[in-house]
């Protein structure tokens, strides 16, 4: 399988002609719209190494997120960055080109924290390895932390390691009945205390909090935080749908805008409706406000916004970046991918 997908790249990059990276496809509305020959990273899949005890899994890009989670799951261990699948068909090296987190990103990191090492096969046909296996030999940045969130433009990600976490003694959610303004200060406020938060989502009044830790932490501090305790089953549920978009908020025509902003920043002075999470740092928006009302509202929050889900996806996704920004993943394009046919457009719409 690895020499079909040297060779293919190979071929390739000797006709100029643009390669499209694919496992399962469950995030293939993310970024711009894939361009060139679809090249199927499926069969290249299996899990390596796992080290329970040395928290680090090293697996294939191929193999399904699922099947690397139920394994962690069997020593009660975890991928920290609760990565969305968005599909049943989810593989890993989606999860780690795509770089999302989910609701527990605040609290544990994101997906590029957890990036010990990766093999890469890049536009060349060339095959490179950064980092490795085991947290001593990860020192400063590593490259490898590179290809999280790259979407596939600078090589196949062969395989990856992982850093992996024991999974919290407990957990509680709790509900709250708050306004938008009021969600907002608390969240702030409780991020400035030792309090177990691991999740929180606002919208349409109600706020739901999850703690994560030991079950005398997580007594107290629901009596210093109140609220309603939901049962185990709904908050689970209430969280999967938060994670995989399923929950009723995600559902709709209406574009679909990622706003990352400070925690403290006010409401967004645009029309549509918001869930909040990260602690006030990621703002949903459903919203038909043109993308430059959108970016406009969002810098001036201090922040950026990403067009996440449209079914009109001829406007640019993602923020548009500072002429030194774009100037430097071109020489990174240019580095790994000389001939520009792995994924064009994905990330950037010229290149």
């Amino acid at each position: 399988m690895l020499e079909r997908l040297r060779e293919r790249i190979r071929d390739a990059a000797a006709r100029g002609a643009p390669l499209r990276l694919r496992g399962g496809g469950s995030k293939d509305f993310y970024g711009g719209a894939a361009r060139g020959e679809p090249l199927d990273t499926r069969e290249y899949a299996g899990i390596v190494e796992y080290e329970p005890t040395e928290l680090v899994a090293t697996a294939r890009c191929g193999t399904p997120l699922a099947e690397l989670e139920a394994l962690l799951a069997e020593r009660g261990q975890m991928l920290p960055f609760e990565p969305p699948h968005f599909g049943a068909d989810a593989t890993l090296g989606g999860c780690v080109a795509a770089g999302l987190s989910g609701p527990r990103r605040p609290a544990a990191g994101a997906v590029r924290d957890f990036v010990l090492g990766a093999r890469l096969l890049d536009g060349r046909a060339n095959e490179v390895a950064f980092g490795g296996r085991v947290m001593k030999n990860v020192a400063g940045y590593d490259v490898a932390r590179l290809l999280a969130g790259s979407l596939g433009t600078l090589g196949i990600i062969l395989e990856v390691s992982l850093k992996v976490l024991p999974r919290p003694a407990a957990e509680t959610t709790l509900r709250l009945a708050l306004g938008e303004r009021q969600a907002l200060a608390a969240l702030n406020r409780w991020a400035g205390q030792p309090l177990p938060v691991s999740a929180s989502a606002w919208r349409e009044g109600e706020l739901h909090l999850r703690l994560s830790g030991a079950p005398a932490a997580l007594k107290a501090a629901a009596a210093q935080i109140g609220g309603e305790a939901l049962a185990p089953d709904a908050a689970a549920s209430f969280w999967e749908g938060v994670r995989e978009q399923t929950h009723a908020y995600f559902a709709g025509e209406a574009p679909l805008w990622r706003v990352s902003v400070p925690s403290h920043a006010p409401r967004l002075a645009l029309a549509g409706d918001t869930l909040i999470e990260w602690g006030g740092a990621l703002r949903w928006l459903r919203t038909d406000a043109d993308a430059a009302a959108v970016r406009a509202a969002a810098s001036a929050a201090g922040g950026h916004a990403t067009l996440f889900r449209a079914a009109d996806r001829s406007a640019e996704p993602f923020h548009p970046l500072p002429e030194t920004m774009t100037a430097l993943h071109r020489r990174l394009k240019a580095a790994f991918d000389p001939a520009g046919i792995l994924n064009r457009g994905r990330l950037h719409p010229s290149f």
